[in-house]
C-alpha cells in the first residue's frame, strides 16, 4: 500500500487574505475555492511542480481529531527549487518579503531562504540543484522499483 502526502491543512485567520498571499506573492495555483459541503469552504493551493498542496478552511479543523493549531504556529514548511537565485528574484518581483539566500555549506541542498505568510507560518525555500536531472518523483519511482 502506498501512502502519499498530498494535502497539508494550514492554520490561518483569514482564508481570503491567505489565498491571495499564496496565489499572488508565492505563485501557488488555486486548485479549489468552493464550499465542498454546506458550511465548509475549502481553498486548496499547490506550488508549481509539487505533488503536495496546502488547504485553507475553518471547518477542516472541526473534522480533525486533536487540538486546533493556532494561525501562525506552523514553522519549517519547506519548498525546494533548482535555482535559488532565480526563485528569489521571482518572489521579490511578486512582492514577497523573503530573506536573501544563505549558503550554509558548499554542498547541494545547503542553501536556503525564508519567508512568512501574513499569520506568521514560516517557510523555507531550499535550493536542490540535483532536481534538474533527478526530479523527486523519478527518484522515488526508481527506489520503489528496486524494492522486493
Amino acid at each position: 500500500m502506498e501512502f502519499t502526502l498530498e494535502v497539508i491543512p494550514l492554520p490561518v485567520t483569514d482564508i481570503d487574505r491567505a489565498r491571495d498571499f499564496y496565489r499572488d506573492r508565492v505563485g501557488f495555483h488555486v486548485d479549489i475555492d468552493q464550499e465542498v459541503m454546506p458550511g465548509m469552504r475549502i481553498v486548496q493551493l499547490t506550488p508549481p511542480g509539487s505533488g503536495c498542496s496546502i488547504a485553507l478552511g475553518d471547518s477542516i479543523w472541526e473534522m480533525a481529531q486533536g487540538p486546533r493549531p493556532a494561525p501562525g504556529s506552523y514553522q519549517g514548511l519547506q519548498l525546494c527549487v533548482t535555482d535559488i537565485k532565480a526563485a528569489h528574484a521571482e518572489l521579490v518581483e511578486r512582492g514577497l518579503e523573503v530573506s536573501e539566500p544563505v549558503q550554509y555549506a558548499p554542498d547541494d541542498g545547503a542553501t536556503f531562504m525564508y519567508f512568512q505568510d501574513p499569520d506568521g507560518n514560516g517557510w523555507a525555500v531550499q535550493e536542490y540543484r540535483r532536481r534538474v536531472t533527478e526530479p523527486l518523483h523519478k527518484v522515488l519511482a526508481d527506489l520503489a522499483g528496486g524494492q522486493d
